[in-house]
């Protein structure tokens, strides 16, 4: 099988038998090697102590005055956060137990970053084996911000192009032109190349790069992706079988749930349900729509009815998508699902 994402951490961690990965001391010491958490040389004795002592043994209980003796005041409040993380981890079955865990009772002051990475890594696991780089690149949206551009192919259409936002901002104020990423507002990126069944075949060697453009617009290959993505997320994380398909408006005049699938589309979405009427340039924001089925009603709300759960995927004035895929599984409309 082709690899991907290698810098998930997948390899770190190990598959249980139910399908989930467990928390190995390998992945404990990754998070302990990431920048933020490497002491810097002025750090004091007591911080440079504890990192050295986690790293010896990273599920060791730490007494509160191990955190309390750190010099910095910054440097304390981090050490609590990651602790905190860390404990929450330990306490759960497996990485996807503790993910469900933080999303159903809140992150408790967890980092967005540790989040995106958490769901980096469960989605690793959840299309492990997948050979289709179209749902790999719309995967990247489930933790990685995208920038939005549109290009006009013909009188008539346009490529609705994502490139990955990290990569737009880090590439500004380099002066070799890219008219790529000119149509993104910024500067050049590198070997940036939007993904078609031409270019598909590099995506093994650069899916950590995250240097492929995906066209939302004009390819339906990309939203297909996505909806697989969904899919497998939604199987892989509460066990329920479901089709999503890719849909140019919605045609219901009773639709009874929808999913925004960033806060943007949630705010749309909301207004919408209320019969507000937006302006076209809030409409323009959204930038595709999908529907639900579930394979099996028990456990459904009655108020779905027969209906379908429509998905909304929108940008924000600033042209930017950041997926909430925990709003897959807070949003949903099922019933008796733990709290």
């Amino acid at each position: 099988m082709t690899e991907f994402w290698v810098s998930s951490g997948h390899h770190l961690a190990r598959r249980q038998e139910g399908g989930g990965l467990a928390v190995t001391d390998e992945l404990l010491l990754a998070y302990l090697a990431r920048p933020e958490l490497v002491p810097p040389p002025e750090a004091c004795a007591a911080e440079r102590a504890l990192h050295a002592r986690l790293r010896a043994a990273p599920r060791r209980a730490v007494a509160p005055e191990e955190v309390a003796a750190v010099a910095d005041a910054d440097a304390r409040e981090n050490w609590q956060v990651v602790l905190a993380f860390r404990d929450r981890l330990l306490a759960a079955r497996s990485v996807e137990d503790a993910y469900l865990d933080l999303v159903r009772r809140g992150g408790g002051g967890t980092p967005p970053l540790f989040l995106n990475q958490l769901v980096h890594l469960i989605l690793r696991n959840a299309l492990d084996g997948c050979q289709d780089p179209y749902v790999l690149r719309a995967g990247e949206l489930f933790f990685r911000p995208q920038a939005v551009s549109v290009q006009a192919v013909s009188a008539t259409e346009g490529a609705l192009l994502l490139a990955d936002a990290e990569l737009v901002d880090l590439e500004e104020g380099r002066a070799r032109p890219s008219p790529l990423v000119a149509m993104l507002g910024r500067e050049p990126i590198g070997d940036l190349d939007v993904l078609t069944p031409e270019t598909a075949w590099t995506y093994w060697s650069r899916s950590d790069a995250f240097t492929m453009a995906l066209n939302l617009g004009s390819d339906p290959r990309s939203r297909e992706g996505l909806a697989r993505v969904i899919e497998a997320w939604i199987r892989h994380l509460l066990h329920r079988r479901v089709s999503v398909a890719p849909v140019a408006r919605i045609e219901d005049r009773d639709w009874r749930w929808f999913v925004g699938l960033d806060a943007e589309a949630t705010r749309i979405g909301n207004a919408l349900w209320r019969g507000e009427a937006l302006p076209e340039e809030t409409r323009a924001r959204v930038l595709a729509l999908f529907t639900l089925a579930f394979a099996e009603t028990a456990g459904l709300d009655p108020r779905l009815g027969d209906q379908p759960v429509y998905l909304l995927l929108a940008m924000n004035p600033d042209r930017r998508v950041t997926v909430k895929p925990q709003n897959l599984i807070a949003g949903l409309p099922l019933v008796g699902e733990p709290l």
